[in-house]
């Protein structure tokens, strides 16, 4: 049974749309850099300064109870957005590229020359430089797979790349060019098959599919909230249990620490 709504019921929801540039409507279509934000979004932003802001997990007082609970019920938003199996895996972070920075500084610590990383040649910037910092700093191996003609991923060649001395497979689960669907549950297979972990990069994905991160089977699970209609400067990164025992910490400050001393 096919679903109809109401255009002119959505359009209402982004205030922007209301704008007129050169004396047109606006029409915007560039959804797949970031999307515009409803009014939901920006109420909600705009609710939380004016009646409940205070530092989270900070405080016991009124304000902070409730900036904490708002935002630990986010978490779980996300987490169930994901269907990661618990809150603890779910990282906030600023954004998909501080989510890829993250795996790859944690990957930093346990890199060796000649150890490899897998990624596609339709990549983002994002998911290419980051991995381009351990090729220069500590003697990583990137090794690059090619598309078909019809712009998916070749898993001939994928399977080919990855060998014995592959640690990190950094693939797109969509591609924000091509609009390439990955088939990231058979990535994962041939990846863990030589121990290697993988990272899905679902900026686009997570726009567009129902993700399931424990159905994929993926160690890491980058997204973005300004590609969902969320606000900018915030993002999640999933990581399994496993996966994250095994990785540094990426920044030291507050919250993540239980004592400090000289």
């Amino acid at each position: 049974m096919s679903r109809s709504f109401d255009i002119d019921a959505i359009r209402a929801e982004f205030p922007i749309l209301s704008r007129e540039v050169n004396g047109k409507p606006l029409v915007y279509l560039d959804n797949a850099a970031s999307a515009q934000k409803p009014n939901a979004v920006i109420d909600k932003i705009a609710n939380q300064s004016r009646t409940a802001y205070a530092n989270v997990h900070r405080g016991i007082h009124t304000l902070s109870n409730e900036t904490t609970e708002a935002y630990e019920a986010a978490r779980e938003k996300v987490r169930a957005f994901l269907n990661a199996p618990s809150t603890e895996n779910i990282v906030y972070t600023k954004g998909s590229t501080e989510g890829i920075n993250l795996v790859a500084s944690a990957l930093a610590a346990r890199i060796e020359p000649g150890d490899e990383i897998v990624l596609s040649i339709m990549e983002h910037h994002s998911n290419i430089v980051p991995w381009h910092f351990l090729r220069e700093r500590h003697g990583a191996v990137l090794k690059w797979v090619g598309l078909n003609e019809d712009g998916s991923l070749d898993m001939t060649d994928l399977a080919e790349a990855i060998g014995p001395k592959t640690r990190m497979v950094a693939i797109t689960h969509m591609s924000n060019v091509l609009g390439s669907v990955t088939d990231m549950a058979e990535i994962c297979r041939l990846a863990h098959e030589v121990g290697a972990e993988v990272l899905a990069d679902g900026s686009q994905a997570a726009v567009h599919l129902q993700v399931d991160v424990q159905a994929l089977g993926c160690d890491w699970y980058v997204m973005t909230g300004h590609k969902l209609y969320g606000p900018t400067g915030i993002g999640a990164l999933y990581g399994t249990a496993e996966a994250l025992d095994r990785a540094r910490p990426y920044q030291g400050g507050g919250e993540m620490i239980e004592i400090v001393s000289r």
